[in-house]
């Protein structure tokens, strides 16, 4: 269910991100504005806050779903993913304005038209470029995923306290499983994952930083 949370989260967030990295960069100022404020409202609030305004205040709008928990589990992947989306707008905003405009007016000067150089020279290496920033977001949201657990959804956490309840004696002991867990879902990724990826970029020539 962790797992589910957070890759489905992640996926919502990368193509909503992208998105509003696209309004940022290329838009006009009104869409400017909106992808900017979006960003500064899902930054500003706490995870926690939207998890109880789509779990609780907003749960009857996902009953369509058919029963209470896929209910539940949709308002969390929506909360997770749409304050994921405002970071990685960042990111891939970040990413987009790295790449040399100069390849852009080569482009431009061989007949590529505004879009097709976007798409075939801008989005690829800005893509690229992200990958080791967005493998810090999966950790960050993996272990945002903890929180949806206050709304009920039956995530690790969640399983925990069930335990907690039942053996109130093995508390220390059970905690630290939880704690063991979320270890083992992010530093590989991020260490392993996120360094490598650091490295094959600075072979290319598309920084990564150091």
């Amino acid at each position: 269910m962790t797992l589910a949370l957070t890759l489905l989260s992640l996926a919502i967030g990368f193509v909503v991100g992208i998105l509003l990295a696209f309004m940022r960069v290329y838009g006009p100022i009104e869409l400017q504005l909106i992808a900017n404020g979006y960003e500064k409202i899902f930054r500003g609030i706490p995870l926690l806050v939207l998890l109880f305004i789509f779990g609780a205040a907003l749960l009857s709008s996902f009953m369509w779903v058919g029963s209470l928990f896929g209910a539940l589990f949709l308002a969390g992947v929506l909360a997770l993913a749409l304050r994921s989306a405002a970071y990685q707008s960042e990111l891939f905003r970040g990413s987009i304005m790295s790449v040399d405009t100069g390849q852009i007016m080569a482009a431009r000067s061989m007949g590529m038209t505004e879009m097709q150089a976007t798409r075939h020279i801008v989005l690829p290496q800005a893509l690229r470029l992200s990958l080791p920033g967005w493998t810090n977001e999966y950790a960050v949201v993996i272990k945002d995923s903890s929180l949806v657990s206050a709304i009920g959804v039956s995530e690790i956490l969640y399983n925990a306290s069930a335990f907690f309840i039942t053996y109130p004696a093995l508390f220390l002991g059970i905690i630290l499983v939880v704690a063991i867990i979320y270890f083992i879902f992010t530093y590989p990724v991020t260490k392993y994952g996120g360094e490598s990826m650091k490295k094959r970029l600075r072979q290319h020539g598309l920084g990564g930083g150091q």
